[in-house]
């Protein structure tokens, strides 16, 4: 079975198709294809409410580009979800009706609660008895989910993003009622919270530590001594030294700022990466959806 998942998010854009094997009751995910266009829609809706007429046309031509790809791999299921970026824009719900009628690409524009749903679903591996907050950080939103004992108690989105934190277009309000929601929902705690960090730019901040093998976390001193280096370089040295995309280079560091201040919240010392996102939850729906119908 192969499967699609398209991810449309404000700082990017993401294709990913995989391929499904059963054997003898084990369960396969093998990734066959992985793009990620940098398109930034972010800048556009967080500054003016709507999808400026050039990312629009780079947009469509991503989406036929897409749809191409989805075809040549003969896809049986795919779901494309668009995130902040699209939901806040004025014209995000025109754009996806003229996807739609140009490639018959159906783009779900999801809210914060569906998109942590989906996230959710990737991170089951992760989550045993103990308390975890997860966080994950996108180009225009946040979305923060508390387990305690393998169930999910508590779960909200914020609109803190790192482009829209580098373009500083988030208010200290929601500053406040993210800390707010974090200690009201973890009051009383006695044990170590652990964290849980999702998103390209976590991602990268475990990539730059250069952790031991097979570990797949970070301390909050790892986490704060990576900053300051990347504090330390320039836009143009961020990206020739530590091979980071362009629209990676800059985003980075508020998106760091954005875990660390979540963690603080929590007076947590520890983040497990697990490395997966919302395109991988969109796998498992979709696999889910598949095995039910047949």
């Amino acid at each position: 079975m192969r499967l699609a998942a398209v991810d449309i998010g404000s700082n990017a854009i993401r294709l990913q198709i995989t391929h499904v094997t059963q054997y003898q009751g084990e369960i396969k995910f093998k990734k066959l294809e992985y793009l990620r266009f940098p398109l930034r829609l972010g800048s556009d809706v967080f500054s003016t409410k709507k999808i400026s007429p050039g990312n629009r046309e780079k947009f469509l031509k991503l989406m036929q580009a897409f749809k191409l790809l989805i075809d040549l791999y003969e896809v049986e299921e795919h779901m494309v979800c668009a995130t902040s970026a699209m939901r806040e824009s004025t014209n995000g719900r025109e754009i996806a009706k003229e996807v739609l009628k140009l490639t018959g690409l159906k783009i779900q524009i999801i809210d914060g609660n569906r998109e942590a749903e989906l996230i959710n679903m990737a991170l089951g591996q992760y989550i045993d008895n103990r308390t975890f907050l997860h966080i994950d950080v996108g180009g225009g939103s946040t979305e923060l989910n508390i387990y305690k004992k393998s169930r999910k108690t508590a779960s909200m989105s914020f609109k803190i993003g790192s482009v829209r934190t580098l373009d500083e277009k988030v208010s200290l309000s929601q500053w406040r009622k993210m800390d707010t929601f974090i200690k009201e929902h973890l009051k009383g705690e006695t044990a170590q919270i652990t964290c849980i960090g999702t998103g390209g730019n976590i991602n990268k901040v475990f990539e730059i530590s250069k952790p031991r093998k097979n570990k797949r976390y970070l301390e909050l001193a790892t986490i704060l001594e990576v900053l300051d280096q990347l504090n330390g370089l320039t836009f143009e040295e961020r990206i020739h030294l530590l091979n980071l995309n362009p629209d990676r280079s800059d985003v980075i560091i508020p998106a760091t700022k954005i875990y660390l201040a979540a963690m603080q919240s929590a007076n947590s010392h520890r983040m497990i990466v697990p490395d997966v996102g919302l395109k991988d939850g969109v796998m498992s729906y979709l696999f889910q959806k598949a095995t039910r119908i047949r």
